[in-house]
């Protein structure tokens, strides 16, 4: 028999509030258009993008991330002491270690709290999201600050036709505490590595170790480009469609709601041609608000859900209380799907 004193947390966890930050700077099409032979239509029909935003040198990801967190806890009535776990997920803190949730938890505020990056790409809020659901029933915690966070201007590739006008930057934050009913359903997700070069970083930083360019790619003007993300767009698009779609069903069932039992979409905000497809897939009903930040914002990965759903929020396109399908997929390639009651 053991002797190990079983843990004690909450029934179940909830999203108590949410926070948002954007960059000042706003990228139109026009800009984009500078270094790729495009047109506005052409970006504006493929994606939905119409602008984005892009952080200068003072909005880092640490800035961006406590900017947002901030909101979100005085969203959800809180103070930043009563934080016990802060967990980031971004792929585009440029310092390996430490961890940017640790400088991100001390200038919150808060008592020590354990802090962590993880990296799963567009579906790492998905999966910040079930860690902290778990942290708090099993009782490691009673709030849990979950950031998406993203400079990717910083790995964009500005002559690559393919995904120059895709991605912006910004941080999205929820904080997640307890609950006497089940407001977070269950989580699917998953990963399908034999995908993982569908989207993936041009070069690893380790080719920049011994000064050897040959082997690095060089912009217009002979110059070795700094890694940037690149994807197989088509076949991304592909399985974006098809196979998260069957994702978001599972993660329905899994809730024991159908569609009809939806108020609000809050899917990954890659491309507006992938959302359309979800949605008439899924069969959402017309009453079901959909989000389309993707058009104002971009692809901010990590990002993209807290960010939407601040905005719904925040323009009363969704209210508190509304019961909302999220999903996000991305590098990897990962994904993450689960139903949660809006804050």
């Amino acid at each position: 028999m053991s002797k190990i004193k079983p843990s004690k947390g909450a029934p179940y966890a909830r999203i108590l509030g949410v926070g948002g930050y954007r960059p000042v700077r706003i990228v139109p099409n026009e800009v984009i258009l500078e270094t790729i032979d495009s047109s506005d239509e052409w970006i504006r029909s493929r994606s939905g993008i119409e602008t984005r935003h892009w952080a200068n040198d003072e909005e880092t990801v640490a800035a961006m991330s406590i900017e947002a967190s901030g909101k979100a806890i005085a969203d959800a009535g809180i103070s930043a002491e009563q934080i016990g776990a802060v967990v980031v997920s971004t792929v585009s803190h440029f310092s390996q270690t430490p961890a940017v949730a640790t400088e991100i938890a001390d200038k919150l505020g808060t008592a020590k709290a354990a802090a962590f990056d993880i990296s799963a790409g567009c579906a790492g809020f998905g999966y910040g999201l079930t860690l902290a659901k778990g942290m708090i029933v099993e009782g490691s915690a009673e709030y849990v600050l979950v950031i998406g966070v993203e400079r990717l201007s910083d790995l964009t590739d500005l002559e690559d036709r393919a995904t120059a006008f895709l991605f912006g930057d910004g941080a999205g934050a929820v904080v997640v505490g307890p609950s006497q009913e089940p407001h977070i359903g269950p989580t699917v997700w998953g990963s399908e590595g034999d995908k993982s070069n569908t989207i993936k970083q041009t070069v690893p930083w380790d080719r920049f170790r011994n000064g050897d360019v040959s082997q690095l790619p060089l912009d217009s003007k002979g110059e070795v480009k700094f890694p940037a993300i690149t994807q197989e767009g088509q076949a991304v698009f592909r399985w974006a469609v098809f196979e998260m779609a069957k994702v978001a069903k599972e993660a329905l069932d899994a809730a024991g709601l159908t569609a009809d039992d939806l108020d609000v979409f809050i899917p990954h905000q890659a491309n507006e041609r992938i959302i359309d497809s979800m949605v008439k897939t899924l069969k959402l009903p017309e009453h079901v608000t959909v989000a389309r930040d993707v058009r104002t914002t971009g692809n901010t990965s990590a990002a993209s859900i807290p960010l939407a759903m601040e905005r719904l929020l925040a323009t009363g396109e969704a209210k508190s209380g509304d019961t909302a399908l999220v999903i996000g997929f991305g590098a990897g390639l990962v994904y993450a799907a689960t139903v949660v009651t809006l804050p």
